[in-house]
């Protein structure tokens, strides 16, 4: 997601394309670096949420007893505490985040939890630093699509897979499935004249097709690609609940929400709630959702 206000795109003139790609980077990070306390505040609610992604992620990618484990853009951490209940005290799991204040969240959280096999560590998934063939699983819920270069991302999960080492990573599906979301997307674009996220900047749709995430999977010389559809669903007991929560971890509508004044915030947010009508039950809004599951091997 993207606006003028949240992640502003390098002007035109001199300078390599990989300089453009590495301030925008840049930007990003900060931009995540904004709501780090958010994904704190609201960590049990994250869990709660990606519970059948977790649940589903660590039965394909099966980590193990003794198995070392990375957990890629972690945020508040919870498919990775989750997996260090699987690998036991022989195993060790990384949590780790290109924003710091995230991986310490997580780490706090495992230490809360008496998870004396985690840690925490920041960690950029287009650019792990960590040696080549240093783990045996490598997971990623719901980050792998806010990489600017996911072949470079999936080339780094490579490299740091073990031979016979598996992943498992989550991305959205297509966003005409996922409401929750795209209708957010809609009215932030309808508000400011102007697409949410533009062109060239990733989103939280930016791999919503299946056959394009395989092939960038399988490009990097992963092998037994195969990706999945989960039905997952969002609900909240009011519009209230749901709209605090969403612009509170969606780190670029927080900013565009900053950037405008109190009369176009409100506007906007009446933009979401009159779409959001038609998920209103008697219990509250019901959200229907999908996400892709990808998982493989390096040979």
């Amino acid at each position: 997601m993207h606006t003028s206000d949240a992640v502003e795109q390098p002007s035109a003139g001199p300078g390599s394309q990989l300089l453009q790609d590495d301030q925008i980077r840049s930007q990003l990070h900060r931009m995540w670096a904004s709501v780090a306390g958010a994904w704190s505040a609201h960590a049990d609610y994250a869990d709660e949420r990606g519970a059948r992604m977790t649940e589903r992620m660590l039965e394909l990618a099966a980590p193990g007893p003794g198995d070392r484990v990375l957990e890629l853009a972690c945020g508040a951490g919870g498919l990775g505490l989750a997996a260090a209940e699987q690998v036991g005290l022989d195993g060790e799991v990384v949590l780790s985040d290109v924003v710091v204040e995230m991986t310490q969240s997580a780490a706090s959280r495992a230490n809360d939890r008496g998870l004396v096999n985690v840690s925490g560590r920041p960690l950029d998934l287009e650019q792990i630093d960590e040696p080549e063939q240093s783990y045996d699983v490598v997971l990623c819920r719901e980050g792998f699509m806010f990489a600017l270069d996911p072949a470079r991302a999936a080339g780094e999960i490579h490299r740091v897979l073990r031979a016979g080492g598996r992943f498992a990573v989550s991305v959205w599906g297509p966003r005409e499935r996922n409401p929750w979301l795209g209708l957010v997307l809609d009215a932030a674009s309808a508000q400011l004249g102007a697409p949410v996220p533009p062109p060239g900047i990733p989103g939280p749709f930016s791999l919503e097709d299946s056959a394009r995430l395989a092939d960038l999977l399988a490009g990097a010389g992963l092998t037994e690609i195969a990706v999945e559809e989960l039905e997952v669903s969002t609900a909240s007991t009011t519009f209230d609940e749901w709209w605090e929560r969403t612009c509170a971890l969606a780190g670029p509508l927080a900013n565009i929400l900053a950037s405008l004044p109190e009369s176009g915030a409100r506007e906007l947010r009446d933009r979401a709630r009159n779409a959001a009508g038609r998920y209103d039950t008697p219990h509250g809004l019901r959200f229907p959702g999908v996400t892709l599951i990808a998982t493989g091997r390096r040979p």
